[in-house]
């Protein structure tokens, strides 16, 4: 695996892949031409669960029709300015089973999603499921 950044002036970067695949970073404050690079991180981590938690999903046979992980996070306080605390939420549709949800979740952390595991070195990982298609409680 092959990645490279180049600097583009000011605060703007591309990274490119070896495929040619290309995301642009911004380190400005405002991140007005892209994400920052702990941005696209958490960006990473959200897209690696999700690919792992549908992948086992579908192979349960499960109903998924839709999934979005958002992934709120803390940073040290000073540098380096490392995640200290990660809480992903998943908000899953479809008529899936709950267990299968759960189950799809917890391989993901512990087992398949490498981003997570890295990053659990630093920071602690936890998460959450909501399922958008049940009805509010009153």
């Amino acid at each position: 695996m092959l990645a490279q950044s180049e600097w583009k002036g000011g605060t703007f970067f591309e990274g490119t892949t070896e495929d040619g695949n290309a995301v642009f970073f911004d380190a400005d404050p405002t991140h007005a031409q892209g994400p920052s690079p702990m941005e696209a991180v958490l960006m990473a981590l959200c897209g690696c669960t999700s690919v792992d938690v549908v992948n086992i999903l579908e192979k349960k046979r499960q109903p998924i029709t839709g999934l979005r992980v958002t992934a709120h996070a803390t940073q040290a306080k000073s540098a380096p300015r490392v995640f200290t605390h990660i809480k992903l939420i998943y908000a899953v549709s479809g008529p899936v089973s709950r267990k299968a949800v759960e189950d799809a979740v917890a391989l993901s952390k512990n087992k398949y999603c490498s981003v997570s595991l890295m990053l659990e070195k630093a920071a602690v990982i936890e998460y959450g499921i909501v399922y958008t298609d049940e009805e509010p409680e009153p």
